[in-house]
């Protein structure tokens, strides 16, 4: 059962719009370890959804005809354009029609998943190289694998042609993230302890392995900007890192338990990190400092029973792509959507065993994945952000903290556009 804040009226949070399922045919007797979904991913361009339905399967899903499916023709205005497609070893361009459906045998349980798109004019970070035998195209969308192997495959998601496999890590691969900016720089987190930075545009090269995690890393993401990246993981573990040095930028201290998600808001100024602690808490990843607290328990819990086993273990975050809301899953059976000026809920909805969640690209729609392998999807909740915000956004995507509070403004403005008054 779901518990609030005494100040906070069960009734007067809204229920999620639920808008539809994708569910996976289960035999009687096949309710055993390996059909969990431990990811969902939507492509950067919305053209597809993928998700891990258990038992080494990778499903991939046209977006559109999906929602078309779930609500009817043309009520969400989310679609993709028409695709077209290049061959990965340099082929000409061949237009093809509308996205279809296919699935992947990726050989091993999936961990992890991430979409990543190519920009030519973005140069990869080796040097002297003159041969690599993938040209990646404008039009290029890969899917990135994370196996409970240790292996990363890399996929063509509109042949299912495998591309590279990448074998370093020594234990679950357990998240990967590609770099916002098109360089195909993907970073995977594992079990090992370690992260992996490796160069798609370099034949899958292996740049650095970023080390400091002294125990299971569960998540990673970067900033939009690609220049940050976050590792959160056992022990209480919240690590920022410098990607133009591949160095520790520092430690955020605050969660009582093992974090397991991460996200950055889209403009890059607030950091969210769930923890099984039972909180949800939103930074400045700039300074280090917590500006908000989502709780999924009330009263607080202690910290010795936060760092325990409770019900109320937060499994997954995510930010909306309107730097507004947010949402988590958490063991107490429930989706809860967050608006960043608010402590309580404003909406709430009924999942069982959900594990991971993610926005659509444009907002409207999040997903989220559960232990039998299947996803279930939301309406999120609507609403006009102020020009106040937009603005904020548009300052902070250029702006760190610190420039901001060198700005000659009035403090209170000032204190607004530094996310203080959460």
């Amino acid at each position: 059962m779901a518990s609030f804040p005494n100040s906070v009226n069960e009734n007067e949070i809204g229920k999620a719009k639920f808008i539809g399922e994708l569910l996976v045919p289960v035999a009687p007797f096949d309710q055993k370890s390996g059909r969990e979904t431990w990811t969902v991913a939507f492509a950067p361009d919305g053209s597809y959804f993928a998700w891990s339905q258990g038992h080494r399967i990778v499903t991939l899903v046209p977006w559109s005809k999906c929602l078309k499916n779930f609500v009817g023709e043309g009520s969400t205005g989310v679609g993709p354009q028409r695709l077209s497609r290049q061959n990965s070893e340099g082929g000409t361009v061949v237009p093809v029609g509308d996205p279809r459906e296919h699935t992947i045998d990726c050989g091993d349980i999936v961990w992890g998943l991430a979409f990543g798109s190519s920009v030519p004019e973005k140069q990869s970070r080796c040097v002297n190289i003159e041969w690599h035998r993938f040209k990646f195209g404008q039009d290029q969308l890969l899917l990135a694998t994370g196996l409970n192997n240790g292996r990363v495959k890399i996929w063509d998601v509109y042949t299912g042609k495998l591309l590279l496999n990448l074998m370093d890590h020594t234990d679950i691969v357990r998240d990967l993230t590609f770099a916002p900016d098109g360089s195909l720089m993907l970073v995977s987190a594992s079990r090992d302890k370690t992260l992996r930075v490796w160069d798609l545009k370099d034949d899958g090269n292996m740049v650095k392995v970023l080390r400091g995690h002294q125990n299971w890393v569960y998540c990673c993401a970067f900033s939009p900007d690609s220049s940050v990246l976050c590792s959160v993981g056992a022990s209480k573990s919240v690590f920022l890192w410098d990607m133009d040095k591949y160095s520790l930028i520092r430690k955020l201290e605050g969660h009582h338990n093992d974090v397991v998600s991460c996200e950055f808001s889209p403009d890059g100024a607030l950091l969210a990190t769930a923890s099984y602690d039972t909180r949800v808490i939103i930074w400045d990843p700039h300074v280090g400092t917590v500006l908000l607290e989502l709780a999924h328990l009330f009263p607080p819990p202690s910290p010795i029973f936060a760092g325990g086993a409770n019900d109320r273990w937060v499994r997954s975050v995510a930010f909306c792509h309107d730097g507004r809301h947010i949402a988590s899953i958490t063991d107490d059976r429930m989706v809860r959507f967050w608006t960043i000026d608010e402590k309580s809920p404003k909406a709430i909805a009924p999942l069982i065993n959900g594990l991971c969640c993610a926005f659509s690209i444009d907002g409207s729609v999040l997903a989220a994945g559960s232990r039998d392998g299947s996803v279930h999807f939301w309406a999120c909740p609507k609403g006009i952000a102020s020009l106040q915000h937009l603005c904020r956004m548009a300052l902070r995507r250029v702006m760190s903290t610190q420039q901001v509070q060198t700005l000659p403004i009035p403090p209170r403005i000032r204190s607004y556009l530094s996310y203080q008054d959460l």
